[in-house]
């Protein structure tokens, strides 16, 4: 009896070793191994992001300035100013831009605002209405960004135009 209980013993200990080998030598599928996702993120992928600028320290004198809305305006949360001149500011996908002033309308002359500017990767488009009229000339419109791959975004804009 005595070798029979170190025999089945014996016999166990062998068959358990087996199991653990099985297991340390088999590859299993864990639920923690991490995969490569083979889609690409990018960021604002076909379109233009343009984020609010400070009020440019460049600009001495007359200048237009717009926002996306009236509140925005009034929290100075500008999107775009130029010095009703040769030079307009924009922050565009992440970059803050300095750009020509292509043309821009004589505001005393008729109603409408229209302004074009140009930089390597962009061209902008701001057209505008004249809502009031006092110290500065405040408009509402649109500002259309066309990129050099063809994406186009358009976007409300509320501002001001003065000295």
């Amino acid at each position: 009896m005595k070798y029979l209980i170190i025999f089945f013993s014996a016999f166990l200990l062998t068959a358990c070793k087996k199991d653990k080998e099985t297991i340390q030598n088999s590859t299993p599928a864990d639920s923690l191994s991490i995969t490569k996702d083979s889609a690409k993120t990018e960021t604002a992928s076909g379109k233009v992001l343009v984020d609010i600028i400070p009020f440019p320290k460049e600009i001495k004198e007359c200048s237009c300035y717009f926002a996306r809305n009236k509140v925005d305006f009034e929290a100075e949360k500008y999107i775009y100013a130029d010095d009703a001149g040769k030079t307009a500011y924009m922050k565009l996908d992440g970059k803050r831009l300095t750009m020509n002033l292509i043309s821009s309308s004589d505001m005393e002359v008729d109603e409408e605002l229209t302004k074009e500017i140009e930089s390597d990767n962009y061209k902008i488009s701001v057209k505008g209405k004249k809502i009031k009229s006092e110290e500065a000339l405040l408009f509402e419109g649109t500002l259309t960004i066309e990129k050099s791959d063809g994406t186009v975004e358009t976007i409300p804009i509320y501002g001001e135009c003065g000295c």
